[in-house]
């Protein structure tokens, strides 16, 4: 799940006027990325740069695309290429820090967030970047603006002020003033709330249907057919579980590939309701026969392998592992599509998972900005896997407890590494050594050794937390 700090947009140029032809090219872009045709869309705009070569957020436009496809080197220098000829652009630094966070390269992008900084102090998202990868001290000059921007956050729309609020909360935090800081979380949390139009009852609702359709009896009477391939792995969860350790270490193993958090089930799932509608049902395979189910599989299996465009190997990796958390609620289809598959449930305590979720502005987790829909989401997702854990033959989900990979890390990860069927590999220990692409808030935390930091957390007092309490309520 990705954060608001990591998402920044295309650096914008102050230039007087667009020509016609590069805002015409502008349009087509627009329209080939909605269609998904990044290639053409690249291709469209390095046609501008033979005519206006000096264009920097042409530059800069085509090294987000180049990132959003995963080349992250190549976008690398488009970005580097584009703030050569716009160097005081601060957008340009917060994309160049994105990309370079991503990569491993944590010391170069905090480097990065400070130089935006100094080139507009006033832009909370720049501190918000900046604490999500450096843990501030108290005499850090950073802390100190924080300070007075929040001393002056009425000139600041909600968003801005949201943003503000999430960074004090992180840097006071750090710096050993938890209960100040999660106050300006509640303020945070509060702002981004606001402008939401969740329907709590739609999410959880939603989800009570499913282990409704997906009963004991329903399952044991379908045609036991399915993909043969050992190749998908799901890794399933709650943000802030540890999912994306656990993905680091399995992706450290030379025969798998991380694909990262990936819609790609879900947008097969919908492609195959658009040619066969009996997808469209709540339970569709009692009325798909064999071959729609395995044309279903297989389009997966492509689109998966198709992700791994830095992956090496002579042939495609023997694991591919889907990271989307809320897969969660379709292992009933992935049981029935890849009876084979590995899925992998990642979980932490459930006080603790909130309260670091809550401390986050994850984007498309609208559920998470209220403590009492918080807890009731983690609720509701609790008995679905709980249902799922009773309805599927034993064995079949893998549970993986954060605590126990924190005070146990070989053994947990040679549990990992042996229920995925694949030979054991020290360099899953070294999994802070991988260079390989990391998107999720975790991305700093996963480029050093394990730590225990993290282990029951500063919790407020009840009465603060009482919302949260009340939502998760046996769990809690």
């Amino acid at each position: 799940m990705t954060d608001t700090a990591t998402q920044q947009s295309p650096a914008r140029t102050q230039a007087p006027a667009i020509p016609p032809d590069v805002e015409h090219a502008r349009q087509q872009v627009e329209d080939l990325v909605g269609q998904n045709r990044i290639d053409e869309a690249i291709a469209c705009y390095r046609a501008v740069l033979v005519r206006h070569p000096n264009l920097g957020a042409v530059h800069a436009a085509i090294g987000a695309l180049l990132r959003k496809q995963g080349h992250h080197q190549q976008a690398l220098r488009a970005l580097e290429q584009a703030h050569s000829l716009m160097p005081h652009e601060p957008s340009l630094n917060t994309c160049l820090a994105v990309v370079l966070q991503e990569m491993g390269r944590i010391d170069e992008a905090t480097a990065q967030f400070r130089r935006a900084i100094a080139l507009a102090p006033d832009e909370p998202s720049h501190y918000l970047g900046l604490v999500r990868l450096q843990s501030l001290t108290a005499d850090d000059p950073a802390l100190a603006a924080l300070r007075q921007l929040a001393a002056q956050e009425s000139r600041f729309n909600p968003s801005r002020q949201a943003s503000l609020h999430f960074a004090l909360g992180k840097a006071l935090s750090d710096t050993g003033a938890p209960q100040d800081g999660f106050s300006h979380f509640l303020r945070a949390n509060a702002l981004r709330r606001a402008s939401l139009s969740y329907d709590e009852n739609a999410m959880l609702g939603a989800m009570r249907r499913v282990s409704q359709h997906f009963t004991a009896a329903a399952m044991e009477a379908l045609p036991q057919t399915g993909h043969p391939s050992t190749q998908p792995v799901f890794i399933v969860g709650m943000p802030r579980s540890g999912s994306t350790l656990v993905e680091q270490i399995l992706a450290s193993h030379p025969d798998a590939y991380g694909a990262g958090e990936v819609s790609t089930l879900a947008d097969t799932l919908k492609d195959a309701a658009q040619r066969c509608p009996a997808w469209k049902n709540p339970m569709p395979f009692a009325q798909l026969n064999e071959a729609e189910c395995l044309a279903t599989a297989e389009d997966y299996l492509n689109r998966m392998n198709a992700q791994a465009v830095d992956w090496t190997g002579p042939a495609p990796p023997l694991r591919m592992i889907n990271k989307m958390l809320d897969n969660f609620a379709h292992i009933g289809l992935i049981h029935q599509l890849w009876p084979r598959a590995r899925i992998i449930h990642t979980m932490r305590d459930p006080i603790d998972t909130c309260l670091s979720c809550f401390s986050i502005p994850f984007d498309h987790l609208d559920f998470a900005f209220d403590l009492g829909e918080l807890g009731r989401y983690y609720r509701q997702y609790s008995a679905l896997m709980a249902h799922w854990e009773r309805t599927l033959p034993p064995g079949t989900i893998l549970n993986v407890r954060y605590e126990d990979l924190v005070q146990d890390l070989p053994h947990q990860a040679q549990r990992i590494i042996a229920y995925c069927d694949l030979p054991w590999n020290p360099d899953c220990l070294r999994f802070h050594e991988s260079r390989r692409i990391v998107r999720t808030s975790s991305l700093a935390q996963v480029r050093t050794p394990l730590y225990r930091s993290a282990l029951r957390r500063w919790r407020p007092d009840n009465e603060t937390l009482r919302p949260l309490l009340e939502g998760l309520g046996g769990l809690a």
